[in-house]
């Protein structure tokens, strides 16, 4: 309650990414008062990918883009952490302002274009300094390389990053980088996929887990010529989904969401959508590739909704800036209470059961 009363109203009054770095810089500064990680819970911990995560509540990736506060992430409550997205060459990202709130819709709506200091430096820094979770790491095409030379760029992301990464995640869906979504196209993906495979089988003997981060705004087709490929590739899991470009049922007046211009919108107004994907993956693969549900997660309830709907984990990001540091724990005790409620010893039994609904 101090967050939405308090703290919250203050950083609102900042420009969205002033208040963004302000938070990432201050969670040093609370972090002696914050504890240490939370202990793992039987009942909402699961094993995924030869991982152990203490808990499903994830958060995405875009809000440490370059690994400068993943320990203090991790004190949060997060079961793991996805950084990023890492890109091989240091760029600015798109110009600015280029974050935005719609805080009628409890949305944001960002086009960035993935700006970082490139992978060397996430790896250099990381070294030191790993969270007591779960890190992925997810990757995306740097701006200057061209589409044809997108693997060879990949590649040189991922070799500096396998070896401390616990999973890596391929961002091939961000509206914010021009043509990027083209590599969901099934030739494309497929080149890029086995070239990534192949290189984590050359570099490991065990390979670290690969997923791929797909975009709400697939149609069915699509959707099932990318599930064709992740299952020819031995994708170990899907994330579903990235933000959207579509400014459909907002709240916020056309002209104010004009006025922000383009970019992917997250948030609750993704929220069916990004379940529905969720759904239809589930379905699509009988249940046989995991999947983490991102989208318009802002409770207890919206998790199990993803959860039920076929997400083996959760993330959250919009999430995280609305209802403040401590959402990660009040879903993790939301949850508990409503396995509870429900009758259910262990969140593996609810996975998908509303999928075919």
């Amino acid at each position: 309650m101090v967050y939405r009363s308090l703290l919250r109203p203050i950083l609102f009054r900042l420009q969205p990414e002033t208040a963004h770095h302000l938070a990432l810089k201050s969670l040093s500064l609370v972090k002696p008062f914050i504890g240490g990680p939370v202990a793992p819970d039987e009942s909402t911990s699961i094993k995924l990918f030869g991982l152990a995560f203490h808990n499903p509540v994830g958060l995405a990736a875009g809000f440490d883009k370059d690994g400068v506060a993943l320990q203090e992430l991790a004190s949060l409550g997060f079961g793991h952490i996805e950084a990023g997205t890492v890109t091989f060459y240091a760029q600015p990202g798109n110009p600015k302002p280029r974050l935005f709130r719609l805080p009628q819709d409890q949305a944001l709506i960002n086009r960035a274009g993935f700006n970082n200091e490139g992978a060397a430096a996430f790896a250099q820094r990381v070294r030191t300094a790993r969270p007591d979770c779960v890190l992925g790491v997810s990757i995306g095409k740097s701006k200057i390389t061209p589409l044809e030379n997108a693997i060879n760029d990949y590649l040189g992301s991922f070799e500096l990053l396998y070896d401390i990464a616990d999973y890596i995640a391929v961002n091939v869906s961000s509206p914010n980088t021009p043509q990027l979504r083209e590599l969901q196209q099934a030739d494309q993906l497929t080149s890029l996929l086995r070239a990534l495979q192949t290189r984590n089988r050359e570099l490991k003997p065990t390979p670290v887990p690969m997923l791929v981060k797909l975009s709400p705004d697939l149609n069915s087709n699509e959707l099932e010529m990318i599930l064709d490929v992740v299952k020819k590739e031995n994708i170990d899991g899907i994330i579903a989904t990235n933000t959207t470009t579509s400014r459909d049922n907002l709240k916020t007046t056309k002209q104010d969401v004009a006025a922000c211009g383009e970019g992917g919108l997250s948030g609750r107004p993704l929220k069916s959508r990004s379940t529905d994907i969720v759904a239809q993956i589930y379905r699509l693969t009988d249940g046989r590739i995991p999947i983490i549900g991102v989208g318009g997660i802002f409770s207890a309830e919206d998790a199990w909704e993803k959860i039920c709907a076929g997400a083996s984990l959760v993330q959250l990001y919009t999430g995280f800036i609305y209802e403040g540091p401590f959402v990660a724990r009040k879903i993790n005790r939301g949850l508990a209470e409503i396995m509870k409620r429900e009758g259910v010893s262990n969140l593996q039994q609810v996975i998908g059961q509303k999928a075919n609904r």
